[in-house]
């Protein structure tokens, strides 16, 4: 089962002192990881051991409330996450206790916490049974008593202009707003119901102490509070739906980007014409960008060229460049290993998700491949902080070599094959740095002049990156003082005018928490 959407969702952070709807209020942090799959209990321990200390600003999680259990023409599938029973806060990466416990444990490591959450549809046609938090439904009826929603809380089909009732014209906008998308079940925002049982959801994970929901601007420009919202907008010039048309409304994610860091990644002379404007890509300041997620490392959801953990080598000198290069606000993925593009997370006999299991070299068991912790992967998360809001400058691209320095904060050098050795110009105060990637065993002495005698021999990881204030640890944790935040993600176009009818339910949601 494929779920394509090409406007998938939206993400929003609350935190006092944001300065509105591009500001992520980090603290000068840049990266987000998405721990695709992961149990709150994993992630509570990440947050602290690893994440915190790193340096990343948030985490993505799977959605949170009660899902389907898929055992018949897949066992226990990924996407059965999407595919929403009730807004019970149970689900196969835990408990709501263990849930609430990991989003206080993870603010108190200084890492946010984003929440991937469903609320434009229920569980698919020809689907029925228990959840996993008990609830019976059946979707044929439209019959979801664990929220309650019946027949009557669903999108009319007269409203779609398919013949099969689907998505399946990308060109009509009305086609793909008002149709089933692959057979999940619609729900009909525009009734006063619909939206008063999402508003409990919504007020039932702010009282746990979190605050955020998504959508269009009639809901943003109601907030309170300043907020950062990034949405998920599949755009690869072949739709109705395009990024342009959320640029004053958040950050939006740039799908085009994958496509192109693979590109440059296979071939480095593309590697000087990684945002390509003319293709429609977003302007820096908008973009949101990654190298895969779970989706097109799957081979769908806008999937195109694309460069993922099955290629290590690769991969690394993907992400690393992503992280020194200026352009938009980064996420990092964070996989399971698989073979089948619908195979759940690492699992026992039973189902049950597995845990993940640091080794003694850092590395991750059980199944879980950990990208976040490779050694490029994580230093670079320390020299995209350190240089945050300098230009790229002194830019070299010569066959399979590639160099350039962040303003006066950083320099960043790799190679695909080979060696790379040679006078560059860094354009930092002179000194002695060392190189993060390989943890300081090398150093690199700029001279007065800026410039410094770069030499990169490692044929595993052929990366050099130093910057000021860099120390190739992982820094101390940044405590958020308990302000707790969330983010919601829907699958689902957010274009749709009758969202705008929400804009009375986000009042009650502002009573709820105006602390926050």
């Amino acid at each position: 089962m494929e779920l394509k959407a090409f406007v998938a969702g939206v993400f929003l952070l609350l935190s006092e002192g944001s300065q509105g709807y591009f500001d992520p209020n980090c603290g000068g942090k840049q990266v987000i990881v998405h721990l695709f799959e992961w149990k709150w209990t994993s992630i509570a321990n990440e947050c602290e051991q690893f994440l915190g200390p790193a340096g990343y600003c948030g985490v993505q999680v799977s959605p949170v409330h009660e899902h389907v259990l898929v055992t018949t023409d897949a066992m226990r599938p990924w996407w059965e996450r999407y595919q929403p029973v009730s807004y019970k806060l149970t689900s196969r990466s835990g408990t709501e206790e263990e849930f609430v416990d990991m989003v206080q444990r993870c603010n108190a490591a200084g890492v946010r916490i984003y929440v991937d959450a469903v609320l434009n549809h229920m569980a698919g046609l020809g689907r029925s049974g228990i959840g996993s938090a008990g609830s019976s439904f059946d979707s044929d009826e439209r019959d979801f008593p664990g929220v309650p929603f019946t027949v009557e809380d669903f999108t009319p089909r007269d409203m779609c202009p398919s013949g099969d009732g689907n998505v399946n014209d990308y060109s009509d906008p009305n086609n793909v707003r008002n149709c089933y998308l692959v057979g999940l079940t619609d729900l009909y925002g525009a009734t006063d119901y619909v939206r008063e049982k999402q508003i409990e959801f919504l007020n039932r994970l702010l009282e746990i102490g979190v605050a955020g929901f998504r959508d269009l601007e009639a809901i943003q420009g109601a907030l309170d509070y300043p907020a950062f919202f990034y949405h998920e907008v599949i755009d690869r010039n072949d739709g109705a739906v395009t990024v342009d048309q959320y640029f004053e409304l958040g950050r939006v994610t740039e799908f085009r980007y994958c496509t192109k860091i693979a590109w440059g990644i296979w071939d480095f002379s593309q590697l000087g014409n990684i945002v390509d404007f003319g293709w429609g890509m977003c302007p820096p300041e908008k973009a949101f960008v990654f190298v895969d997620n779970h989706d097109n490392q799957r081979g769908h959801g806008g999937a195109g060229d694309v460069i993922t953990h099955k290629t290590p080598f690769e991969y690394k000198l993907g992400v690393s460049f992503m992280l020194a290069h200026p352009y938009g606000f980064t996420r990092v993925m964070s996989s399971y290993f698989f073979e089948d593009s619908s195979e759940g997370p690492p699992h026992d006999d039973n189902y049950n998700t597995l845990d993940v299991i640091i080794n003694p070299d850092g590395t991750c068991g059980n199944g879980w491949v950990c990208e976040h912790r490779w050694g490029p992967i994580a230093h670079m998360v320390e020299f995209r902080n350190a240089v945050a809001g300098t230009e790229m400058a002194n830019f070299f691209l010569e066959g399979d070599r590639v160099a350039f320095s962040r303003g006066d904060k950083g320099f960043f050098a790799m190679v695909k094959s080979g060696s790379m050795e040679g006078s560059f110009q860094t354009g930092m105060p002179g000194g002695s740095y060392c190189n993060i990637i390989d943890g300081c065993a090398t150093q690199v002495t700029v001279n007065g002049d800026g410039t410094a005698q770069i030499r990169i021999t490692d044929a595993e990881e052929p990366i050099l990156a130093i910057c000021v204030g860099c120390t190739g640890d992982r820094p101390t944790p940044d405590p958020m003082d308990g302000k707790f935040l969330i983010v919601f993600r829907y699958d689902r176009d957010i274009f749709r005018p009758r969202w705008s009818m929400f804009t009375t339910a986000c009042a009650e949601v502002r009573k709820v928490k105006p602390d926050i």
